[in-house]
């Protein structure tokens, strides 16, 4: 007999008795093995041979920053990819190490040809305005890496940082207030709005300089020849351009105009008509490393145009040998900047034998700790070696 309160509705949910169903009432009954007989939901389990067991860091230890470091390819999810992306970039270095002949009588022109390994680095203008251009500038500044690809912003804020500063701030600022107030939001930083106008003056008496050099010299502009003019002029040693500039490293923008640059470009041509950058002549340029080079590897930091010039030039030697790329892209909605690694393989960008990795994660956080754990402490390596 059915008791008042034992079937009632709780809103939308409505909850039964087990006398109201047979099969509930009998499943409650019942002897679990007169129901299950001899089943079991646990399979056996192949021997796993040579596979690492997940095993984190332990701080019983104490505090060895390389050690943590080491211990991410033990420790799952992306901080395996971290650690797998250490041995990729460091599988680049000791490539590039490698001895070879410089007989190739275009090695002054193009260093690609007296390297075993060229490495090639594409980053987003964001992480120039934020504290990993202190990271990408020491790379830089000791030649780690051969090729430099960014975008306007890469390049401008780099520039801007040596006039002027930018700032902390936070990601919930209202922008009506800081635009009222002349500032301007990167994330959570702060970019002073007339830091633009020195850039503005800095810039357009080097434009005046190229106009009448390509007039009466016959120049023939490129972005990355713009681009290695305006490091010899800044020449500032925290800048990535200065020392692109000092250590003869290429550096490809191939968008140079989609920013403060295309800015100032577009009010100087105003008054002083004739400046042209040749993109044609970058496109060659870029292409040629990669042909011309005996094994590439790529770092791939963000994503839009950077990544895929990068990855494209790859594609005329059929593909990089070695591929690291850190971003928070996602592949859903068919972008190039979520595609994976494996994405790019079926493009011809990396070799099919290749073994990429894709950390998903803040480039911010995670390419200091790269650089820690593969050119700086192979640096360090060098200069203990020299020592002793």
């Amino acid at each position: 007999m059915k008791t008042a309160g034992l079937n009632q509705s709780f809103g939308a949910l409505t909850v039964e008795h087990p006398e109201d169903k047979p099969f509930l009432r009998d499943l409650l009954s019942a002897n679990f093995t007169d129901i299950m007989g001899s089943k079991q939901i646990y399979r056996n389990t192949i021997t796993l041979p040579d596979t690492p067991k997940v095993q984190g860091y332990d701080f019983n230890q104490g505090v060895d920053h390389r050690a943590l470091l080491q211990s991410f390819l033990s420790t799952g999810f992306q901080a395996t990819n971290v650690g797998l992306a250490i041995l990729q970039i460091n599988s680049m270095i000791k490539r590039r190490q490698q001895p070879v002949e410089a007989a190739n009588a275009t090695a002054d022109k193009d260093p690609s040809t007296s390297l075993s390994c060229t490495i090639f680095l594409s980053y987003t203008s964001n992480l120039i305005s934020s504290g990993v251009r202190e990271s990408i500038c020491y790379l830089a500044e000791h030649r780690m890496v051969d090729v430099l690809v960014t975008t306007a912003g890469g390049i401008e804020e780099d520039l801007i940082k040596c006039l002027g500063q930018i700032y902390m701030g936070d990601f919930t600022l209202s922008g009506k207030d800081l635009f009222k107030k002349g500032l301007d939001r990167i994330g959570n930083l702060l970019m002073p709005d007339e830091n633009y106008t020195l850039f503005q003056k800095w810039l357009t008496s080097i434009l005046t300089q190229m106009l009448l050099e390509q007039n009466t010299q016959g120049v023939r502009w490129t972005p990355s020849k713009m681009i290695h003019r305006l490091g010899k002029e800044i020449n500032h040693p925290e800048s990535v351009c200065y020392w692109a500039y000092k250590n003869s490293i290429p550096v490809f923008s191939p968008a140079l105009t989609d920013g403060a640059i295309g800015d100032v470009l577009y009010i100087f041509s105003a008054e002083n008509p004739g400046l042209i950058l040749d993109i044609v002549e970058d496109i060659s340029g870029i292409n040629r490393i990669a042909v011309n080079a005996r094994s590439t590897g790529m770092i791939i930091l963000g994503g839009g145009l950077a990544k895929h010039h990068t990855c494209n030039a790859n594609v005329w030697r059929e593909g990089a040998d070695y591929a690291v790329y850190v971003n928070t892209a996602q592949e859903f909605d068919g972008c190039d900047s979520g595609a994976r690694p494996d994405e790019a393989v079926s493009w011809g960008k990396i070799k099919l034998e290749a073994q990429p990795v894709k950390v998903f994660a803040d480039a911010t956080i995670i390419f200091p700790l790269l650089v820690a754990e593969t050119f700086a402490v192979n640096a360090d390596k060098k200069t203990t070696a020299k020592e002793n």
